[in-house]
């Protein structure tokens, strides 16, 4: 079975944005929800889902990942609003409250 990617972006109530890649979207969004993350998610507080896309390869999703940062706030907000104008934490139902 072909092991699958995911280029992310957590937010926080302010908005503040991170972006990341990673190989088990749901395990990763619950370590930055547990705040087991790397500095910059803990201080800022990053725990809401806010965008997600899955990528066929590892080199893909970094390739993607490294565009996404190269953007401005306002291409990654246009991105986000695309499939999540609400922004919702699209994790919301994954985790047990």
């Amino acid at each position: 079975m072909p092991k699958s990617y995911y280029v992310y972006i957590m937010t926080n109530r302010s908005k503040t944005l991170y972006t990341g890649v990673t190989n088990d979207l749901m395990r990763r969004t619950a370590e930055h929800k547990q705040k087991a993350t790397p500095e910059f998610a803990q201080r800022y507080n990053i725990d809401r889902l806010a965008f997600f896309e899955e990528a066929g390869n590892v080199r893909d999703a970094i390739a993607r990942e490294k565009q996404i940062k190269g953007w401005t706030r306002a291409k990654k907000i246009a991105l986000i609003e695309s499939i999540n104008p609400e922004w919702k934490d699209l994790s919301d139902d994954w985790f047990e409250q």
